[in-house]
């Protein structure tokens, strides 16, 4: 795994070379101008020299600059693959675990009706995790291979809302208070799959991240055209300074082998990339007056519905 180690010496050597080019450059520039002075005969040749040779370190400068930004990119892009790697790998290897465990308790010894339903339970919630993250880097690979004429259609935003919402709350097995929904009935332009990802992410990380017990606030209102998403949770927040930095691919803040959350580091990426594929934006700011962030999701070509605004009631 790299750490901040591997970056000493790709920016220790590009800082170098930076310096050496511009203290090379002024030298030779002062050089130049004072053998012109000198030798007022040969004046233009030497300004002839001189651009071309200031134009040739320019480029040499520019280079040196690239390969410091290329270099700090690739090695950023390794550490975020094997924070990927190492995340996939305990994603995977703690349901295959479980499901392991009870199927040899059940082949081993005599379980009780009750235990063997338990076992049961447990066991699903196993594979719906493992096909969770199927899914999840599936949708990955999808939202990449983005078609150049995309098939949209007018989506009504309500159901999507509700459904994703009821699907987080079976999940973690929340009561109905966490998650409270309030929003203005309208359709927006879109794929419904796509949308669905939107809303499943957001929310699922408003549950994953927020307080204890998780609080979910969510509303919807449209605005010249444009369906305005608002979702809140009551976590610590997230810093400013790393707002941009957790929708970049395989980006999750900590480190993986100590980590006690779920996810791959693609959640929010996806989120990220279909929203731009919609022409939309997200904003992440802090909660008013409470602890907590909110992500405001903004989509175009939105319209009414046919009924008035409504507020939903938490589903049981």
């Amino acid at each position: 795994m790299f750490d901040n180690r591997s970056l000493k010496w790709p920016i220790t050597l590009g800082v170098v070379l930076i310096v050496l080019v511009i203290v090379v450059l002024v030298g030779w520039v002062l050089l130049n101008v004072f053998a012109a002075v000198d030798n007022k005969e040969t004046a233009s040749a030497y300004w002839t020299f001189l651009a071309i040779g200031s134009v040739v370190l320019a480029l040499i400068l520019a280079g040196v600059i690239g390969y410091l930004v290329l270099s700090v990119r690739a090695i950023n892009l390794n550490r975020r693959q094997s924070n990927f790697v190492d995340s996939v790998t305990h994603e995977l290897k703690s349901p295959i675990a479980s499901l392991k465990l009870y199927l040899q308790t059940m082949s081993r010894r005599p379980v009780s009706d009750q235990q063997r339903r338990d076992f049961h339970s447990y066991m699903l919630a196993d594979v719906e995790r493992l096909d969770e993250l199927i899914n999840h880097l599936l949708d990955a690979a999808r939202v990449d291979r983005r078609s150049s004429s995309p098939r949209w259609e007018d989506c009504p935003l309500d159901p999507l809302i509700s459904q994703c919402i009821e699907a987080i709350r079976q999940r973690y097995n929340l009561p109905p208070e966490a998650i409270a929904y309030q929003g203005q009935p309208m359709v927006v332009r879109g794929n419904p799959v796509d949308l669905s990802i939107v809303l499943r992410n957001l929310i699922d990380n408003a549950i994953k991240y927020g307080g204890n017990p998780p609080q979910v606030q969510i509303s919807a209102r449209l605005q010249y055209r444009r369906a305005h998403l608002f979702i809140a949770d009551n976590g610590p927040g997230i810093p400013r300074q790393l707002r941009r930095k957790i929708f970049g691919r395989f980006v999750r803040l900590g480190d993986e082998l100590e980590r006690s959350k779920q996810g791959t580091g693609l959640g929010l990426f996806l989120v990220r990339t279909i929203i731009r594929n919609l022409g939309g934006a997200i904003r992440i700011r802090d909660r008013r007056g409470q602890p907590g962030t909110e992500f405001e999701v903004i989509l175009d070509n939105a319209s009414a519905a046919s009924s008035t605004s409504v507020e939903l009631a938490p589903q049981s």
